[in-house]
């Protein structure tokens, strides 16, 4: 049975600054809340917000996870508020069906795999120089994408093998007297319904003197879909894109907000 638990941690505390600044000792953190070890289950986690009074950790975990220890050690044990939450997670799988609509976020590490760098780093030079002495294939590199239309493409060109699809963006008509009409006077169009929230440059080493990490991520925002409920289950549990050790991937879904929700607050 999947779990998917809220952490709140204090980051004002030593050892929540030091998870807060380095996802691999986070993530190693994370999977300490696990009771069978060696750790075998996907896990899956993203940092969904890190602000200086308050930072919070999605988790999704294939048991039941117990966060007694992490929030001893950098939450705010005995708070209120400070609780962590775990909520079962099949209710949720159970309500994917086919032409269903659900608004989403995820956090991702958006890349590409090249034969050679326009402008090869001087650990990338070394690797071409190596593969060129050795006759043999290239490798390739991963490499990220940087623009906003960059990572929107890469999602969207995933949505079909993980069960969804991201629908038009609904446009609203300018009221009357707000917009000229135009020679060419076509509705305009709005484009899919998802856009990049947040983006970001971790950078982090695994060990003390090891070589640093560099992650490019970006947040998406949404409206997605179902078309195959199966696929988006596994989605959902199996994350989308590279990096999910370090809590990229995790698609998470949510109710949409009616239009008189929304209208009314």
């Amino acid at each position: 049975m999947p779990y998917l638990s809220k952490i709140t941690l204090n980051p004002r505390r030593r050892a929540a600054v030091s998870l807060l600044a380095n996802p691999h000792r986070l993530h190693a953190a994370v999977l300490n809340g696990l009771a069978v070890q060696p750790v075998t289950e996907r896990v899956l986690w993203r940092l969904e917000n890190n602000r200086p009074h308050q930072a919070e950790v999605l988790v999704l975990t294939e048991s039941r996870p117990s966060w007694a220890q992490l929030v001893e050690d950098a939450g705010w044990p005995g708070a209120d508020g400070g609780d962590p939450l775990i909520a079962d997670y099949t209710p949720l799988l159970d309500r994917l069906a086919h032409g269903r609509e659900f608004g989403f976020r995820l956090t991702a590490n958006p890349v590409h795999n090249v034969l050679a760098p326009a402008r090869p780093s001087e650990q990338q030079a070394a690797r071409l120089k190596e593969g060129a002495d050795k006759g043999g294939r290239p490798r390739g590199f991963r490499l990220a994408h940087r623009t906003v239309a960059q990572q929107i493409g890469w999602l969207l060109q995933r949505c079909e093998r993980h069960g969804f699809t991201i629908p038009d963006a609904t446009a609203t008509p300018p009221a009357p007297g707000l917009r000229e009409p135009a020679a060419d006077d076509r509705e305009p169009s709005p484009g899919p319904a998802v856009a990049v929230v947040g983006r970001d440059i971790l950078r982090f080493s695994k060990r003390k003197d090891g070589p640093r990490v560099t992650l490019s991520t970006a947040t998406f925002e949404g409206r997605l879909r179902v078309t195959d409920p199966d696929a988006l289950r596994a989605c959902l549990l199996g994350g989308i894109g590279p990096a999910k050790g370090y809590g990229q991937g995790l698609l998470t879904l949510a109710p949409l907000r009616t239009t008189e929700e929304v209208t009314h607050g």
